[in-house]
């Protein structure tokens, strides 16, 4: 029963991560392709933390931690790109 409940969340997820490609692609606006690609990167975390259970195996930890790492700098970079219209501000001598 456990192990259903599992794979009917991984299907569930796998289907929200359809919507927010179809998001990323179609959205109106900027920040709400930023927000879907942030909530994609969430759902690719649930769904691996879920195969790793599903699986019994702690391998996977090491790769949530990394696509979390990811998906926060990402997001954190387009959110500055959005505002700024640069990722990296340099002053008047060049440096950054």
């Amino acid at each position: 029963m456990f192990e259903m409940v599992i794979y009917v969340s991984i299907f569930c997820f796998s289907l929200s991560m359809l919507g927010l490609i179809y998001r990323v692609i179609k959205g109106p606006t900027m920040p709400d392709r930023v927000v879907a690609l942030d909530a994609i990167g969430i759902n690719l975390v649930a769904v691996v933390a879920l195969g790793s259970i599903a699986l019994r195996t702690s391998e996977f930890l090491d790769i949530i931690l990394l696509i979390g790492i990811l998906a926060f700098i990402g997001t954190v970079a387009f959110s500055k790109y959005l505002e700024k219209g640069v990722i990296m501000e340099s002053d008047r001598d060049g440096n950054y």
